[in-house]
């Protein structure tokens, strides 16, 4: 089943073949009614333009959802045995796949399930656990805030869904991977994780696509509420294709001494727009999000994160590394807001830019506002070229200058790379030798 085009009928189309409640199927329409009011270029962020009649809005392989990884179709099944996503598997406590439009797999480990813990795509929770949805679907994010958050809640298909009981710990990760495998596609999931009062979660997000000369576009929607002393830990490594928009928005709200942590790495797309943002509620709430962006072959990576402190004693910590090489620019967009509410507050933001040609660039663009007088806001920003005296030490040691500027870059980067699970910062590594 294929949905090319956007329009009103082809919103009914997708809504139709998911049989979804109407309180969903009028959400869809509401979001396309904003859609079409916000003009096509964004307030913030790097110009382009899209053509939207020329993407596939949903793509499936009309297939149910499993449980079993030998009843995947046999060609899917060892495409992503090629890219390691079996292989990854055995380290985590529960993994989703989604290819193309719909959650193809979905698996988590009966110690996990006996926890009640949920994890399930959001079309499977929209039916079952209404009562859940309907609390915070949309309350985090709304399709009203940005032309890419209407158009993913137009039409969006797929995502993962988890809820974590109070008082529930995860040992292991759970993760969802999530693949493009056709040209001119969108894929517009949407996530939606609750991590209840005094719990914690690790969820890895993995993503990617093959080339193609066609644009495709990835407009994803991420909302996550973190409870009264909980922690929340979101990993992202995203590797598109090089033909791939990746616009999306993601968002937190954290509750009194909650913690949610944004891990976020931006390796591939065309165009890369991705702000992790945490409003911290409640009073000595923490927030951090340590992200590196990755800019080379005319690439624009713009990153960085957003912290909205609203209670007392609350804390974010911003750490944001930028590389650009081969004429890519590397950008930090950030945004720091202590309201008059959030006494004694406090944030430190960290951007390092590490520029590898003439033909390269890197922006710092930050916001920050203090609206009392008993917080603080620190921010620290560097902008440097691989130096001539450290390459000359590294080379006079026998090593060459390509090997020593992967030593240099790496790093750079060490502060992201050890937050990482090993099997996932030696990925990174690999990674960064392919595109550096």
């Amino acid at each position: 089943m294929e949905v090319k085009g956007l329009s009103k009928e082809n919103i009914l189309t997708i809504s139709n073949i998911k049989k979804e409640p109407d309180w969903i199927k009028n959400y869809r329409l509401a979001a396309y009614d904003a859609f079409l009011a916000f003009p096509d270029k964004l307030p913030f962020g790097p110009s382009f333009s899209l053509d939207f009649s020329k993407i596939t809005y949903y793509k499936s392989q009309d297939e149910a959802m499993v449980s079993d990884w030998n009843q995947m179709l046999k060609p899917i099944r060892s495409e992503l045995e090629d890219l390691g996503v079996k292989e990854a598997e055995a380290n985590l406590g529960g993994m989703g796949i989604q290819y193309e439009s719909e959650v193809i797999y979905h698996n988590m480990i009966e110690e996990l399930e006996k926890k009640h813990i949920i994890f399930t795509s959001i079309e499977v929770a929209l039916q079952k656990y209404p009562e859940i949805a309907k609390k915070y679907f949309g309350k985090i994010v709304s399709f009203q805030e940005n032309k890419y958050a209407a158009l993913n809640g137009s039409v969006f298909s797929g995502g993962s869904f988890i809820y974590v009981p109070p008082h529930t710990k995860l040992d292991r990760p759970l993760q969802s991977y999530f693949r493009i495998n056709s040209k001119s596609m969108g894929q517009f999931e949407r996530t939606l994780i609750i991590v209840d009062d005094d719990s914690d979660l690790h969820y890895i997000e993995g993503c990617t696509a093959p080339t193609y000369s066609e644009a495709s576009l990835h407009a994803a929607v991420v909302e996550i509420y973190v409870g009264k002393g909980s922690h929340c830990r979101y990993t992202t490594i995203q590797n598109w294709a090089p033909n791939v928009y990746n616009l999306v928005t993601k968002r937190a709200i954290v509750e009194e001494a909650g913690s949610m942590e944004w891990i976020d790495g931006n390796i591939g797309s065309y165009v890369n727009m991705k702000y992790p943002s945490c409003i911290l509620k409640g009073d000595y709430a923490k927030g951090t999000c340590i992200t590196i962006g990755v800019a080379t072959n005319d690439q624009q990576q713009d990153t960085g994160a957003r912290m909205i402190h609203l209670g007392k004693h609350t804390t974010s910590q911003i750490i944001a590394k930028s590389i650009a090489r081969n004429g890519g620019n590397a950008t930090y967009r950030g945004k720091v807001r202590i309201a008059s509410s959030a006494d004694h507050a406090l944030s430190m933001i960290k951007c390092d830019s590490l520029i590898l040609d003439e033909k390269s660039k890197s922006d710092t663009i930050p916001t920050n506002i203090c609206e009392n007088t008993t917080s603080t806001i620190e921010h620290e920003a560097t902008v440097s070229r691989i130096s001539d005296a450290n390459l000359f030490y590294l080379m006079s040691k026998g090593i060459t200058k390509e090997k020593a500027e992967e030593l240099i870059i790496l790093g750079f980067i060490e502060k992201f790379r050890e937050e990482l699970p090993m099997e996932y910062a030696v990925e990174l590594n690999q990674l960064l030798k392919r595109n550096l």
